[in-house]
């Protein structure tokens, strides 16, 4: 997962990260190593990230390209 794409998308929102955290579900304190401690998250938690901030999940690994070319 790309947090600069991640980060990008909150800022857009002007979403903090407890406010992603309340939307996806997951634990703040989770979201929080996963910003900083740089620990990968599960396929699960990612998708609930995702969904939650509205991208897609190319879009949140930062593969933008990908999903213009698929058509």
């Amino acid at each position: 997962m790309s947090w600069q794409t991640v980060d990008r998308i909150l800022k857009k929102k002007h979403w903090s990260l407890r406010k992603l955290s309340d939307k996806s579900g997951i634990s703040y304190q989770t979201i929080r190593n996963y910003r900083y401690l740089r620990n990968e998250p599960t396929f699960k938690t990612m998708c609930k990230v995702a969904d939650a901030l509205g991208v897609s999940l190319d879009e949140l690994r930062g593969d933008k390209d990908e999903v213009n070319t698929r058509r």
